[in-house]
């Protein structure tokens, strides 16, 4: 039998109907991100009104913090709610989300990709640990980010004498995902791709959901002419393929076989961070590694320790991981968190965070937008603004340890790192070590529970979590422990006799 599914963005985009449930794919940045197809829904959405109503489903973030990605979506009419992981990206939804124009919620990243699996084998959904105590659960939000939104997406269950959340199950009308090549089968290869992320999952829930798969690609190959073992996604499950010859590995960048995996070149060192707060911050946390952890990184000051490792040429001693399914190489930052040039493996996104959620990871340098007297920790709504915790809480809930990274205050402070000491010259406008966080992404309290170790490196002080509450362990030399840190706090730690001060040789 003669197939040929290969069609235009244009063509493809009329299979989405009136309040379909549609699974987007992407990774920030442009990673992954089938962008040729968005601009197509966005644009004949705008010319027809048509499709309306979408139900939005993504597990990552998707855009490039300005028009692209999930910014294409926020239109009045075109979705009615979004279930997203991370928001970031896309300013324009996260104002939407603000202003009560969609229903807006967040489940964690790997809850979501791990429930696409759960909705193709047809089973009533995911039960996990993974959101206990936090905003996620029903006795707190339970995922809801405005007043719009209403329905319950998650349920408290017990098996076995086990407290778990139960991540309801739901139908996937279309799956929009992305590859490399692709046949008029509809084999779909990923070779030259810098993730595979959620994309087999969310097919396979779209297909068993009796929906639909659009796959777009940079190259129409022949059939049969793709090896078996570079096919991530068989031809049964996939309806459209469309071709973009322009598709890129990111906004950014073209491509680079570095990223895909599909050669190795030697780790060029990185040149050294210039000494501020950020780096300094790095530098602290940096100490914390042991040789043979298995470690991942999370978006911001974090960061840092990759450049770190990099620049001192250690990747070597360390399992670098990143919860996009990437296993070592040396890990870029910025607008491009999510590649790694010359990674040693790549496996799907849904199996990543198996291994995160078992506990799999020995330590992650994880950023913090709020700190309470509960240690509990906010990074996903911040001054009211849907932000989402991405990987955040699958990883931060289950690592033996977290060194959360971040500046003791933000907005106008004023610092001076030099000289073996640091000089706070003017105080932040907003405090980030609060009374209490607006809104749960790590529970102190459950972390404490589990018997996982947590610490925060902040520039002018360093507190651990105990099952007392938080101990301030550390001071920066120079810095005044009531003026420039207790005065300036919203609770009042534990202090031991006598903090120790930290090492002079990271202020220089």
């Amino acid at each position: 039998m003669t197939r040929n599914k290969f069609m235009t963005a244009d063509e493809a985009v009329k299979l989405i109907k009136d309040n379909d449930t549609v699974a987007l794919i992407g990774g920030g940045g442009g990673l992954v991100e089938p962008t040729h197809i968005f601009r197509a829904v966005s644009r004949h959405f705008l010319a027809t009104g048509t499709p309306r109503n979408l139900s939005v489903v993504h597990a990552l973030g998707i855009g490039d913090r300005k028009k692209e990605g999930m910014n294409h979506f926020a239109h009045e009419g075109l979705v009615k709610r979004v279930i997203g992981g991370h928001w970031v990206w896309s300013p324009k939804m996260q104002e939407m989300a603000r202003d009560e124009k969609i229903e807006a919620y967040v489940l964690p990243s790997g809850c979501v990709m791990q429930l696409y699996r759960e909705i193709a084998a047809k089973r009533p959904g995911l039960f996990t640990h993974v959101g206990l105590g936090t905003f996620v659960d029903p006795r707190h939000q339970g995922g809801r980010m405005n007043k719009s939104a209403k329905d319950s997406l998650v349920e408290v269950v017990t098996i076995g004498g086990q407290e778990l959340l139960w991540y309801k199950s739901f139908p996937i009308n279309v799956a929009v995902i992305r590859g490399s090549f692709g046949d008029a089968d509809g084999n779909i290869s990923l070779d030259q791709e810098a993730a595979n992320i959620d994309i087999y999952a969310a097919a396979l829930a779209a297909h068993n959901s009796g929906g639909i798969v659009i796959a777009q690609v940079r190259t129409a190959v022949d059939v049969n002419s793709l090896p078996a073992r570079s096919v991530r996604v068989p031809g049964a499950i996939v309806n459209a393929v469309v071709v973009d010859p322009t598709q890129q590995m990111s906004y950014d960048l073209p491509y680079d076989p570095l990223l895909s995996g599909e050669r190795r070149g030697p780790i060029a060192l990185e040149p050294p961070e210039p000494l501020n707060v950020r780096s300094f911050i790095a530098r602290r946390a940096y100490a914390e590694l042991r040789e043979g952890d298995v470690i991942n990184f999370g978006v911001g000051i974090g960061e840092g320790v990759a450049k770190m490792i990099a620049e001192r040429g250690e990747v070597g001693r360390y399992y670098q991981t990143i919860e996009h399914g990437t296993y070592g190489g040396s890990l870029l930052v910025g607008t491009l968190f999510g590649f790694a040039r010359s990674p040693s493996a790549m496996i799907d996104g849904p199996s990543q965070f198996d291994f995160y959620s078992g506990g799999g990871l020995d330590t992650a340098f994880l950023g913090f937008g709020e700190l309470d007297q509960y240690g509990d920790v906010n990074v996903s709504k911040l001054g009211g603004m849907t932000v989402g915790p991405g990987g955040f809480m699958d990883i931060a809930q289950n690592a033996k340890k977290v060194v959360f990274c971040g500046t003791f205050d933000t907005k106008n402070t004023k610092i001076e790192i030099g000289a073996g000491r640091l000089r706070i010259l003017q105080q932040g406008a907003v405090r980030k070590l609060v009374s209490k966080v607006e809104q749960i992404t790590y529970s102190g309290r459950q972390a404490t529970r589990l018997g996982n170790e947590a610490l925060f490196v902040t520039e002018r002080a360093v507190f651990r979590l105990t099952g007392e509450g938080i101990v301030l362990s550390e001071v920066a030399p120079g810095v005044d422990v009531q003026a420039d840190v207790l005065d300036c706090m919203g609770f009042r730690p534990l202090i031991p006799a006598a903090p120790r001060v930290m090492d002079s040789a990271l202020f220089n």
